[in-house]
C-alpha cells in the first residue's frame, strides 16, 4: 500500500498472531510512521480477504484516529472503502488500536510506478472520487490527505480510503504530516472541504505525469501545473491548487468541467440523449402511416412526371406510389444496414487482470440516415459500472452503412453486445429495426 517505513513498536514478523481473538495476521503488507498494515480474513464462512491496520495505542494522535475509525464504520458509499470493525488489542507487551477494512487488489500508486494514466483513465478515476467526497462532505467530514495511495480498486470498482477522516471546520486533534498533497491551510490545525480540492488537484497532476506538481511551500506561491497536461484536466488542477481556499473550485465545478468536455467531445447533449428515442419512435410511426397510404394508392392515379415534381418527403423519403406488378413489395424493398467501422473499448491490461470469466454489457444505439450514431444508451450494464461506461463510449464512435427502404437511407436501431475477457473484447452487433 505504498508503505516503506516500519514503526519501532509494530513488527513485520508478527504474522501468525491473532488480533482480538478474531483476526489472524496472515501477511505483512507494509508500514509507516503512522502504523502498519497486515493481510487478514474476515471471520465466518468462506475466506474473505481484508486489511487490518495497527497503530500504537500510546501514539500522540491515537485516540483522535480511533474516533475517526469509529465514525467511518457508520458510513456506507459504493466508492468508499468499507471499515468493518475497529477496536483495541495487545500483542506481547505492545498495546494497539486496530481497524479492519476492505482489501484492495490494486492501488493507484502502484500503477503510477509503471506508467501515468491516460486522459480517459484520469476521467474515470475522477468520477468515483468526486462522488465519494461529495458524500463525505455531506456527512460533515474531510478526507484531508487524498493521494494515489488512498485510491484503490476493489472488485472492479474504484474506492477512496476512509480510515483517517477529519471533522470539517473543527480544530484538528491531530496534525496532518506536511507535504504537497496536504493543503497549506492545514498548518493552522483546521481544515474544510476545500482542503480536499487541493489534494485532488495534486493527485490529478501526479496521475497524469507520475510526479506531483512542483511547489515551494515557503514562498506561498501556487504549484506549477505542467503544460503537457491536456484539458480539461489542466484547468481543473489549476482551479484546485489555489493557495487561498476561498478561490478554489468546488466539487460541482470540477464535475461541470468534466461534463462540458465530454459533451463537446461526443457532440451530444443531455437533451439529445432524451430526444433520440423520441425521434426513432416518430420515424417508425411515419413509416407505418406511409405504408398505409401506399396500400390505398393506385399507379394510374399519378403520372411519372407528377411524381418527379413532388418535393422529397422528410426522414423516410418513401416514393408515394405502390409497387408495379412483378416488382418487389414494400417489405421486400427494405434492406438491412451493416457495420462500417467498429471501435473497441480501450481496456488497460491491469484492469483486464481483475476480470473473472466474462463481463457482458449491451448498448442500444440509434443510427441516423447518414450512418452515424445519434444516440447511445446502456441497455444492460452488467456487473461493473467501469465496463458499462467503456462500452458506451466505444459504441458512440461506431459507424454504419444505413438501412434502406425502397433505395432510400433511413434511421435504424442496433444493439451492440460487448463481452469483456482477460485477453480480448468481442462485440456482437444486432440490428433490431427497421
Amino acid at each position: 500500500m505504498g508503505y516503506n517505513m516500519i514503526t519501532e513498536a509494530i513488527r513485520s514478523d508478527w504474522t501468525g498472531r491473532v488480533v482480538d481473538g478474531r483476526f489472524t495476521l496472515l501477511q505483512w503488507l507494509g508500514g509507516s510512521e503512522l502504523g502498519a498494515v497486515f493481510l487478514t480474513e474476515l471471520p465466518g464462512d468462506g475466506s474473505r480477504k481484508a486489511a487490518i491496520k495497527l497503530i500504537p495505542a500510546d501514539a500522540a494522535d491515537a485516540e483522535a484516529r480511533f474516533a475517526g475509525w469509529t465514525a467511518a464504520s457508520t458510513l456506507s458509499h459504493p466508492h468508499l472503502m468499507r471499515l468493518y470493525h475497529c477496536g483495541r488489542c495487545q500483542i506481547g507487551a505492545v498495546p494497539l488500536l486496530y481497524a479492519v477494512t476492505e482489501y484492495a487488489e490494486e492501488i493507484l500508486s502502484q500503477i503510477l510506478l509503471e506508467r501515468p494514466l491516460t486522459p480517459a483513465e484520469a476521467g474515470e478515476m475522477l468520477d468515483p472520487v468526486l462522488d465519494a467526497l461529495a458524500y463525505l462532505h455531506g456527512k460533515g467530514f474531510v478526507h484531508g490527505r487524498i493521494k494515489p495511495s488512498e485510491i484503490m480498486a476493489v472488485n472492479d470498482q474504484l474506492k477512496l480510503s476512509c480510515d483517517d477522516l477529519l471533522v470539517a471546520g473543527e480544530p484538528g486533534k491531530r496534525m496532518l504530516a506536511p507535504g504537497v498533497h496536504v493543503a497549506p491551510e492545514a498548518a493552522s490545525g483546521m481544515v474544510t472541504p476545500a482542503a480536499d480540492l487541493w489534494s485532488l488537484g495534486v493527485t490529478l497532476v501526479e496521475a497524469l505525469t507520475q510526479h506531483p506538481p512542483v511547489w515551494e511551500r515557503a514562498t506561498q506561491g501556487e504549484p506549477v501545473v505542467p503544460q503537457s497536461i491536456p484539458q480539461p484536466f489542466a484547468g481543473i488542477a489549476r482551479e484546485c491548487l489555489r493557495t487561498d481556499p476561498e478561490r478554489r473550485c468546488t466539487l460541482g465545478g470540477v464535475k461541470a468541467r468534466l461534463e462540458t468536455a465530454r459533451t463537446g467531445k461526443t457532440g451530444r447533449t443531455a437533451l439529445a440523449k432524451l430526444r433520440g428515442p423520441a425521434i426513432v419512435g416518430a420515424a417508425l410511426v411515419l413509416l407505418v402511416a406511409v405504408a398505409v397510404l401506399l396500400l390505398r394508392s393506385h399507379p394510374a392515379e399519378q403520372s411519372p412526371s407528377a411524381v418527379e415534381e413532388q418535393p422529397a418527403p422528410a426522414m423516410t423519403a418513401l416514393p408515394p406510389q405502390s409497387p408495379a406488378p412483378g416488382t418487389q413489395s414494400s417489405k421486400a424493398a427494405m434492406v438491412m444496414g451493416d457495420v462500417a467501422e467498429r471501435v473497441l473499448p480501450d481496456v488497460p491490461e491491469n484492469v483486464r487482470e481483475t476480470i473473472h470469466g466474462k463481463i457482458q454489457v449491451s448498448i442500444r444505439v440509434t443510427v441516423d440516415a447518414g450512418g452515424n450514431v445519434s444516440n447511445a444508451a446502456v441497455d444492460s450494464p452488467g456487473p461493473s459500472k467501469y465496463f458499462a461506461k467503456a462500452a458506451l463510449q466505444a459504441a458512440q464512435q461506431w459507424r454504419f452503412k444505413p438501412a434502406q427502404v425502397n433505395g432510400q437511407a433511413v434511421s435504424s436501431v442496433w444493439v451492440l453486445r460487448f463481452e469483456f475477457g482477460k485477453t480480448a473484447t468481442e462485440v456482437t452487433p444486432v440490428e433490431v429495426t427497421p
